[in-house]
């Protein structure tokens, strides 16, 4: 398990929760916005309830694409282990300088989820139920104005 150590937790969850998420599917990316229903994946892809992960660049530190895919190596290897079902997604800023692989993850309880973005150096992980809007997951104790992101659950409440 990795330790977090995160300057300013509200700036990292307004960050994340303004990203670009897509999920690749026959070739097409079906975007993903936190705090909006994903109902084309939803139709393509029905589950009770979604996860998306990456394992680059743990604890919010730039890693080399070396030890980024080593660490998606270990998460699929993980993944395959426990029998999770997968779908390749990614998570991109809007302004292309930031793009990190990832996965989807079907039927995932909300401990496994956790359990999995803490082994994996993780401060935030997508996670919802189906028919719900996207929610962001941070691996983290809520801070003060975290109302303002009225999309975000803090796992360390």
């Amino acid at each position: 398990m990795r330790a977090l150590r995160i300057v300013d937790a509200l700036e990292l969850a307004a960050a994340y929760a303004g990203a670009e998420y897509a999920v690749v599917m026959d070739g097409d990316a079906l975007p993903l916005r936190v705090g909006r229903p994903a109902s084309d994946l939803e139709a393509y892809l029905p589950a009770r309830s979604y996860a998306l992960i990456t394992a680059w660049n743990p604890a919010s530190i730039p890693h080399s694409d070396a030890a980024n895919e080593s660490a998606n190596a270990a998460l699929v290897a993980r993944l395959d282990a426990a029998g999770i079902a997968r779908q390749p997604a990614q998570g991109y800023s809007s302004d292309g300088q930031w793009r990190e692989p990832g996965w989807l993850l079907f039927d995932v309880g909300e401990m496994g989820l956790d359990l999995l973005a803490r082994e994996f150096g993780q401060a935030g992980v997508l996670a919802w139920s189906h028919g719900q809007p996207v929610r962001l997951r941070m691996q983290l104790s809520r801070p003060e104005r975290a109302d303002e992101l009225s999309c975000v659950d803090w796992a360390l409440d």
